[in-house]
């Protein structure tokens, strides 16, 4: 999750330079094509899905990765990078909700307590002044970021109903070359007029990290945790996403953390601490 904290900094560099469904198609084409060739040579013999699985994998697709990425990608053009690094840290709260719901995980005070405090953490980020440079539509862009926080917590939950019967680089290889399919006819219609020609160095190296780095690399780690913790306590430690946005919005985008900023990150955080200590 630290690793995918980066993707943010890096999509706000990356979606004022290309088109948002290109740059995910792009990325998504090295994903699979990596993750293609290692499941071949490591996975023997290779499993056989079945409809549930298939049926959960294109779930876990959609929510968690055309969806996420389109939300939050776009939701970065209307906010600043720390916002949205912050806004995700709610992913936590979403996710222990959504598997108590969808898994039949336990219910309790304490989570209550957490998710009220990680509501109230955005409260606070949406309605504080003084936030220094905010982008052209905040509020726009936080409900955008919020919307890949949901698809985000889908993408917990089938993670851990996915992992019970399926090796993780299985998992991470299905959800890429899914999540190729997805963005490949919007991509193609972007192509049309911004082509690959078009595409600097520095271009190719953005799809580069967010292809290896960010998917590969990071899939297989969250693959192979999650299938060895529950749900929700796989959910406390997307915690790390928001806290590695904050710090690198600041140092690699000079964007200005302001005592706003800490307060409702720390409201956010707390949040946090009490679902991990609800288990």
């Amino acid at each position: 999750m630290a690793i995918v904290g980066s993707s943010i900094v890096v999509g706000k560099v990356a979606v004022a330079r290309l088109p948002v469904f290109l740059l995910s198609g792009l990325r998504f084409a090295v994903a699979a094509a990596i993750l293609g060739v290692l499941v071949l040579l490591v996975e023997r013999p290779l499993p056989r899905l079945a409809r549930r699985d298939v049926a959960v994998l294109a779930l876990q697709s959609f929510a968690g990765i055309f969806a996420f990425n389109v939300l939050l990608l776009e939701g970065l053009r209307f906010t600043s990078a720390a916002e949205g690094g912050i806004v995700t840290s709610t992913t936590p709260a979403v996710a222990a909700a959504l598997a108590v719901v969808a898994l039949g995980e336990r219910w309790s005070r304490p989570r209550t307590l957490g998710v009220a405090l990680a509501v109230a953490g955005i409260l606070a980020l949406n309605t504080a002044g003084g936030l220094g440079a905010r982008g052209p539509w905040p509020l726009l862009g936080n409900l955008l970021v919020f919307g890949a926080v949901v698809g985000e917590a889908v993408f917990v939950v089938c993670s851990r109903v996915a992992s019970q019967r399926l090796p993780p680089l299985v998992v991470a290889t299905a959800i890429s070359a899914l999540g190729f399919a997805m963005f490949l006819p919007a991509a193609l219609l972007e192509m049309r007029a911004f082509p690959l020609s078009r595409l600097a160095l520095a271009d190719w190296a953005l799809v580069g990290y967010y292809g290896v780095v960010v998917t590969v690399v990071a899939f297989l780690l969250w693959a192979r945790g999650v299938a060895r913790v529950p749900a929700s306590a796989a959910s406390v430690f997307t915690g790390a996403l928001p806290v590695s946005a904050l710090a690198l919005s600041h140092l690699a985008l000079g964007e200005t953390i302001t005592p706003p900023h800490v307060g409702a990150a720390a409201l956010v955080i707390l949040g946090i601490v009490v679902l991990a200590r609800a288990g």
